[in-house]
């Protein structure tokens, strides 16, 4: 079979549209050519890897951009995995929606904040968030917001509140998780053990807490825990098993067991069978609210 023959230079290996090729006198014969991927109806690209929101994203037109659960993915918020690599395409105004195979087409009436989010058109973070409350559970909302009002800045919890309309679709899920929303969750997991210690009965945690020693150098900072009694709840992700991790972690333990703290961990499997880790922190709090000197 003879070798494909080459493209226009004018048309970008990463991603090209068919007419943009027909136009530049391309024959339609080359763009069946299997050298040529076909990462969604209309666009072609020579780089197999090429994403499908970056494919996409050609042949979408000025009054649509990318929403929901795909613009929540491209602001690199969690997702549940059935969500992941989702395509969710909104329309402003009365044009037509998009309509294709995996494609979930949405109206707005009026202009939204759409910004610019890695060369692509997406909503803003605070109506990415707004538009997911009618995709996702309250819970997996807070986890998104959580990620939002983090350490990267993208939003705070007013800018999140404030997209919250009476009338609108899904309010309620939206003001129960924006009260449950935290600025210092650094992952799902995270959100996760502070929701779950809270709905076992236990005071609500503080975040990202910075230990210090008798001579106040700086020890440590843990994902949550309670200062005035002393105890750090940290959930040790696959990164902890990582060697340099795991004696980073010894270090930091044995120094804060020096000053007094009880530190207790938390792995993947606590996540599905949580009685145990609760009833080892109820001791932790028995232990230490016995060890109170009493006013």
């Amino acid at each position: 079979m003879p070798r494909p023959s080459p493209l226009p230079d004018e048309l970008d290996p990463n991603g090209f549209r068919v007419c943009d090729a027909l136009a530049a006198g391309v024959d339609p014969g080359r763009l069946r050519r299997r050298d040529l991927a076909r990462p969604v109806h209309g666009v072609r690209t020579t780089a197999a890897l090429t994403s499908p929101v970056a494919a996409l994203a050609l042949v979408m037109r000025p009054d649509q951009h990318f929403s929901h659960t795909t613009a929540v993915e491209l602001w690199g918020a969690p997702l549940p995995r059935q969500f992941e690599g989702s395509l969710h395409v909104t329309t402003i105004g009365a044009g037509p929606l998009m309509r294709r195979p995996g494609v979930v087409g949405h109206r707005r009436r009026s202009a939204a904040a759409v910004v610019l989010r890695a060369g692509v058109r997406v909503s803003g973070p605070e109506h990415a968030w707004r538009e997911c409350a009618g995709l996702l559970s309250v819970r997996q909302l807070v986890a998104v917001g959580d990620f939002l009002v983090g350490p990267r800045g993208r939003t705070t919890v007013d800018a999140l509140a404030a997209t919250i309309l009476p009338g609108q679709r899904s309010v309620a899920v939206a003001r129960a998780a924006v009260e449950l929303i935290r600025v210092g969750a650094e992952s799902a997991m995270e959100t996760w053990l502070r929701l779950a210690v809270v709905d076992a009965g236990f005071p609500e945690p503080e975040l990202q807490i910075e230990v210090f020693d008798r001579a106040r150098r700086f020890l440590a900072r843990v994902d949550m825990g309670w200062p005035e009694l002393r105890i750090a709840l940290e959930y040790d992700g696959d990164h902890h098993r990582e060697r340099a991790t795991f004696e980073h972690d010894q270090r930091r333990d044995n120094s804060m067991t020096v000053e007094g703290w009880l530190f207790l961990h938390v792995n993947r499997g606590d996540v599905d069978r949580p009685a145990v880790l609760f009833e080892r922190l109820r001791q932790a709090f028995v232990a230490r609210s016995s060890a109170r000197p009493r006013a």
